[in-house]
């Protein structure tokens, strides 16, 4: 059997490949440089910058070879004492530096704390952005770099999650756009106004919403440990992934598919092994950090809403929705278990719909994780419909960007509780409509004697 020399094989790029990759290194440096100008002029950040300061403050403390805070104190001698503070990474030293970059002050009762509550491995995984600035002064020392240039970086990989989450729910809805609509999603979601938020504000969602599809293409492809491990990264902001994570489960367990809980142990052993070896202890740290928040978010959750809406009753009534909401996503996910795979996109769209619903706290720029359904809706109405669904979508399209746009302008310069309210409570019920609406004219609706006629034509 013969073998053949790869290095006589190899050939050296053609001028269109070096073409695609100048452009490409043009596009993306531009990208970047237009990010970071936007970072210094907007405030904002303070998702990231939460998990920066955690991650650089473990990482400096262990690097310089001290533990804690320290600090000087002139004794009444008059020798100087150094005295030396625990640090605790899910304490209020980092959510206090996060509170002067929100309010420019300490938080008040009933403002939002911004406690750290994300396991330790991932906040681990912001490590390789934690001393970028002093790698590119070291680098570039009139650059100046700060948090600024870790954010822009940081809005480059997010708004390349975006792109990547509309074409990804693209082939989940198994729908081809023409060209010209194809590119007009793609800058609907990078430039609506939940992406904005979120990328303004850093949210990690984003990448949330990016991992639950990449979860779910490998589902379709049957790559199950693949889609455990990918599982255990989304398996800690339940504010967003608790009913995508319910469904996906229901999933495994009815069609049986123990590899996904088997790439899922596996990854968890590994990640907490590495965690605890590294910091070995911030198990309680971290529950109370999400104690802390869970209390917080009471004063953001539906209840919260309806309660300044509706007069006191002894009924829970955002108790009865999130019940009903669950059980929805239940049944729905038991149903669509074994059905095409879809469908199994549209019970996961479901859920991350219907999850700001059920009781935890709401933040608008987590409606990010709405962008798959919108995509699923708007597939299903061009399935639906032959005549007029360029209108029909861009009349849906005109309402998800102008609709929370303009709620959001009545709150800017004077405070709407009104408002406010209505920015987190319509997006998840309006999709949760738009599913459903559609699922029924596509699954149970015969066409319409104009329609017909319009075919027959």
């Amino acid at each position: 059997m013969a073998f053949r020399d790869i290095r006589k094989a190899r050939r050296r790029l053609s001028p269109q490949e070096i073409g695609i990759i100048v452009l490409a290194l043009f596009v993306l440096s531009t990208m970047l440089a237009l990010n970071v100008y936007v970072s210094r002029l907007t405030p904002g950040g303070e998702w990231l910058y939460l998990r920066w300061t955690g991650v650089r403050s473990f990482l400096s403390e262990n690097l310089g070879g001290t533990s804690g805070a320290k600090y000087g104190r002139l004794m009444p001698e008059g020798s100087a004492q150094l005295l030396i503070t625990p640090l605790d990474l899910y304490g209020r030293t980092i959510a206090r530096s996060v509170q002067q970059l929100v309010y420019g002050r300490e938080a008040l009762a009933g403002e939002y704390r911004y406690v750290l509550s994300d396991p330790f491995y991932i906040v681990l995984l912001y490590t390789p952005i934690a001393f970028l600035p002093e790698v590119v002064n070291w680098l570039i020392p009139a650059t100046n770099a700060d948090f600024q240039l870790v954010r822009g970086f940081w809005m480059l990989l997010a708004e390349i999650a975006l792109i990547a989450t509309v074409v990804f729910s693209f082939s989940l809805s198994e729908w081809e756009p023409p060209r010209g609509l194809y590119f007009l999603l793609i800058g609907v979601g990078l430039l609506n106004f939940f992406s904005l938020n979120a990328l303004i504000t850093a949210s990690p969602t984003i990448f949330l919403t990016f991992l639950y599809l990449v979860i779910l293409l490998a589902l379709r492809s049957s790559s199950d440990e693949l889609a455990g491990a990918l599982l255990l990264l989304i398996a800690y902001q339940w504010e967003v992934s608790g009913l995508f994570f319910l469904s996906i489960l229901i999933f495994v367990f009815t069609n049986r598919r123990w590899n996904v809980l088997a790439g899922f142990g596996m990854a968890l052993i590994v990640l907490l092994i590495v965690s605890f070896l590294a910091y070995s202890g911030w198990g309680f740290p971290y529950l109370r950090g999400v104690l802390s928040n869970f209390y917080q978010g009471l004063n953001l959750n539906l209840n919260h809403i309806l309660s300044s809406w509706l007069p006191p009753a002894r009924i829970s009534i955002s108790g009865i929705v999130s019940i009903l909401l669950i059980a929805v996503v239940v049944i729905e996910s038991l149903a669509s278990a074994r059905s095409h795979f879809r469908r199994v996109f549209w019970t996961a769209a479901l859920g991350l719909a219907a999850m700001p619903l059920v009781g935890l706290a709401i933040f608008p720029a987590n409606f990010v994780a709405l962008l798959p359904s919108l995509i699923l809706i708007l597939a299903l109405v061009w399935e639906r419909w032959s005549r007029w669904r360029l209108l029909r979508i861009a009349l849906i399209l005109l309402t998800w960007i102008a609709v929370p746009l303009f709620l959001y302008l009545q709150t800017v310069y004077v405070y709407s509780p009104l408002y406010t309210d209505l920015l987190s409570v319509l997006p998840p019920i309006a999709a949760i409509l738009g599913l459903y609406w559609m699922r029924w004219w596509v699954v149970r609706s015969p066409r319409i004697w104009a329609e017909q006629i319009g075919l027959r034509r």
